[in-house]
C-alpha cells in the first residue's frame, strides 16, 4: 500500500513512505453500505447510524468495519477490484455488475422438488420462504400438486448493485492481523482474544470460554497461514478458570 522513496542525507539513508493504493495481501478495516441499483433496495451495510435512518437496523447485527485482506477472497470481486484502486481514508462509490457480484441468474438453479423430499427435511413450503434442501439455500416459488418450485439462485443473482466504500485503517501488526482474521471467520472481537507472537510462532488464547466450530478455527489457520508470511505455526489455547 505504500510508495517508497529513499534517499540520502548528510550520509544517512532516509525511508518516505507514502499512502498509495491498496496491493495484494495489505490488511484493511472498511464500512460499507450495499444498494441494489435500480430500487435503491439496501441490502447488508456497516453503519449502525444508517440502518436506523433508512429503517434496516436489526439489532441482533453487531454493526462496525469489517476485515478484509485485499485479494484474499473476504468480498465480491468488484468490492476488492475497487479497494485496489482507494487509499486508506478515502470514501468512494462504486456500481458491480452481476459478473462481478453474485452472476447472472440461471435457469438451471430453478428445480422442481417432491414434496417427500420436504418432508424429509422437516421443511414446511410456502411460496415466498426460504428453505435449505441438501444443504442448498433456495426460495420457494410456487406450490403445485405434488411439486414444489425452488429458485436456487442467490438472491441478488442478475443485479447490478451500488457500493458505498469507506476505508478506515490499515493494519500492520501481526498480533492485529491475526485478531481481523479470527473476527471476519468466526465474528469474535479483539477483547475476546490475547494473541501472542514467538518468533515464528502465534498462540491464540479465546476468553469466556467461548468454543469456536472446527471449521471455523480450520478457516483461520489456513488464512493466517496464506496471508501472514512470518508465521509458520498457531495454537488455539482455551483457558479455563475456578470461580
Amino acid at each position: 500500500m505504500k510508495i517508497r522513496k529513499v534517499f540520502k542525507y548528510l550520509g544517512e539513508e532516509i525511508v518516505i513512505t507514502e499512502a498509495g493504493n491498496m496491493q495484494p495481501g495489505d490488511f484493511v478495516y472498511i464500512d460499507y453500505i450495499g444498494k441494489v441499483k435500480d430500487t435503491g433496495e439496501i441490502f447488508d451495510l456497516t453503519k449502525e447510524d444508517i440502518a436506523k435512518k433508512e429503517g434496516v437496523y436489526d439489532p441482533k447485527i453487531k454493526y462496525r468495519p469489517v476485515p478484509i485482506i485485499v485479494d484474499g477472497g473476504f468480498i465480491i470481486q468488484g468490492m476488492n477490484d475497487a479497494l485496489k484502486e482507494m487509499k486508506v481514508g478515502e470514501k468512494k462509490t462504486v456500481e458491480i455488475e452481476p459478473g462481478k457480484a453474485f452472476g447472472e441468474r440461471k435457469a438451471e438453479f430453478i428445480k422442481l422438488i417432491p414434496i417427500p423430499v420436504f418432508k424429509e427435511n422437516n421443511v414446511d413450503p410456502t411460496p415466498g420462504s426460504y428453505v435449505t434442501i441438501n444443504r442448498l439455500n433456495g426460495r420457494v416459488i410456487s406450490v403445485d400438486g405434488g411439486r414444489i418450485k425452488v429458485d436456487f439462485n442467490h438472491p441478488l443473482a442478475g443485479k447490478k448493485l451500488e457500493y458505498e466504500i469507506e476505508v478506515k485503517n490499515e493494519v500492520t501488526d501481526t498480533a492485529e492481523r491475526i485478531k481481523a482474521i479470527v473476527n471476519f471467520h468466526s465474528g469474535l472481537l479483539a477483547e475476546d482474544l490475547d494473541v501472542e507472537i514467538k518468533a515464528k510462532e502465534a498462540d491464540i488464547e479465546i476468553k469466556n470460554k467461548i468454543d469456536l466450530p472446527v471449521s471455523a478455527k480450520q478457516a483461520i489457520l489456513e488464512t493466517i497461514l496464506k496471508w501472514i508470511k512470518d508465521i509458520e505455526k498457531i495454537r488455539f489455547i482455551d483457558i479455563y478458570q475456578k470461580k
